[in-house]
């Protein structure tokens, strides 16, 4: 059954928020369509990986910019979209939680400060929308797991209209970890496999009816006068890798790589890494996995063709939004951008999740389409989500009297000859991570030892050996920025 009553309520609890652009003028400045995508790894057609079907996102690849390089805050959605939104690195532990803007945002009178990049766009006359998850709850609305629908927006004052449609799963979180047959992993009580090969087609899916409501919403904004801001939040690749048939029949399952590090490195605690908890959780998986060794190489086979498929299944999501830009005619004044809200260990370090501070959890694929300025360049400087709210706001023409801990990449899409501070910073597990343009530094606050790792990704790209016990001095020369991003306290 549609959940009809969904949209109704989803548009009743934004009516005090539509009223502020009564009156929109035609303007020059860009749209924007805003893609986040969960759990996505660099690990695409267009990132060099051959393997993965990927064609849509590839072919935004030929007119974008690739970054290659790019790096989120912390490693688990509700944070990271925390970070990215607000273009802030955490203060606190609170802000490490999936729950930091229900608990440090929602419900607060609105401030002169604006709560998200969305809020300050909005506030400087664009229309925002946004379909399916891109804070961190699944549908912008707050509620349990197991809970009705609830009426309370997670961003009080970002958003114009906040839609979702749930169809046959009811919710937006029973949708989120939704099986073929409407049911879901709660309503399951996690008596399920981390994976399923649907015999559906795309609709079969949540996400495939998040692209069929963006479809009809882009069709409306195509008629407006002024400015929009689209946010559209997929949920796949993140569990349980569900997809239709047709796009797990896209991989020979016996040809696809394994991890190239499916051991913890030398030289580093287990502290460093956890026992795979969310993953374990689909009670009904084949095998377990843990630090005490990897799973066998069939399942880990099995995995990840059904990640890959999860990427195809979106990619092939993603392909209908553009495609639907060039038909109403607004791919030459809309910036496009395609976000993942952070990494994923497929077996890498003997973890199958993220919530690491390793490359494999913070490293995630980011895409920058600007019509008139990007060409299909690659980007190798060193970025980080915070630096994606600045971004947008100078490509946007809107002045900017706040500050953020990000700064803008404009000059970085204008010209690959600039100066740039190659410097990001990952924040869990009670330690603090800077990213070079060659070496990770990264300091824990914990009684196991070693607290301190480094790794040089110019001879060790996969992170399998902690080098600083050998380099003392490297360590040392790097600690002052590290520092820089220490405004944590654990």
């Amino acid at each position: 059954m549609k959940n009809t009553s969904y949209f109704w309520l989803c548009s009743l609890a934004l009516v005090s928020c539509k009223c502020k652009n009564t009156e929109p003028q035609i303007s020059q400045q860009p749209n924007v369509l805003f893609i986040c995508v969960d759990d996505l790894r660099p690990e695409l057609g267009c990132y060099g990986k051959e393997y993965i079907h990927s064609p849509n996102i590839d072919q935004l690849a030929r007119s974008g910019a690739v970054f290659t390089n790019h790096f989120v805050s912390i490693p688990t959605c509700g944070a990271s979209r925390s970070s990215l939104l607000t273009g802030m690195y955490p203060r606190s532990r609170a802000h490490l939680s999936n729950e930091a803007i229900h608990n440090m945002i929602s419900g607060q009178p609105e401030q002169e400060a604006p709560e998200t990049f969305i809020h300050h766009l909005k506030r400087n006359g664009y229309y925002t929308v946004g379909i399916g998850k891109i804070s961190h709850y699944a549908d912008g609305l707050l509620y349990a797991y197991t809970d009705s629908v609830g009426s309370e927006l997670e961003l009080p004052y970002s958003w114009d209209e906040m839609l979702f449609d749930a169809g046959k799963w009811g919710t937006g979180w029973n949708a989120f970890f939704g099986y073929a047959d409407g049911e879901n992993r709660q309503s399951r009580n996690r008596q399920v496999k981390p994976y399923e090969r649907g015999e559906v087609g795309d609709e079969g899916y949540p996400d495939g009816l998040t692209a069929n409501l963006a479809l009809t919403k882009m069709k409306e904004l195509a008629q407006m006068k002024q400015p929009f801001f689209l946010g559209v939040g997929f949920f796949k690749p993140h569990l349980p890798f569900n997809a239709p048939a047709k796009y797990w029949d896209l991989y020979q399952e016996d040809d696809l790589p394994l991890s190239p590090i499916a051991a913890i490195p030398e030289n580093v605690n287990k502290a460093s890494l956890h026992n795979s908890g969310e993953f374990n959780g689909y009670q009904l998986g084949d095998e377990q996995a843990s630090l005490e060794g990897p799973v066998s190489d069939a399942y880990a086979r099995k995995l990840r063709h059904a990640y890959f498929a999860c990427v195809s299944y979106v990619d092939a999501q993603i392909g209908k939004l553009l495609d639907e830009l060039d038909e109403l005619g607004l791919a030459e004044n809309t910036v496009v951008v395609l976000w993942g809200d952070h990494g994923w260990h497929l077996g890498d370090q003997l973890v199958w999740g993220k919530h690491t501070i390793f490359e494999q959890a913070l490293k995630s694929a980011f895409i920058v389409r600007v019509p008139g300025m990007t060409d299909g360049q690659t980007v190798n400087r060193v970025v980080s989500s915070v630096d994606i709210y600045p971004t947008l706001i100078d490509l946007c023409e809107v002045d900017m009297p706040h500050l953020t801990d990000g700064k803008s990449m404009l000059p970085l899409l204008k010209t690959r000859e600039t100066a740039w501070e190659d410097e990001a910073f990952g924040y869990f597990r009670n330690g603090t991570s800077l990213r070079t343009d060659r070496y990770r530094l990264t300091k824990y606050f914990r009684e196991e030892h070693p607290v301190i790792e480094l790794y040089d990704h110019a001879n060790d790209p996969y992170e399998t050996r902690n080098i600083a016990s050998e380099h003392p001095e490297l360590v040392k020369e790097l600690m002052p920025i590290w520092e820089k991003g220490n405004n944590l306290e654990y």
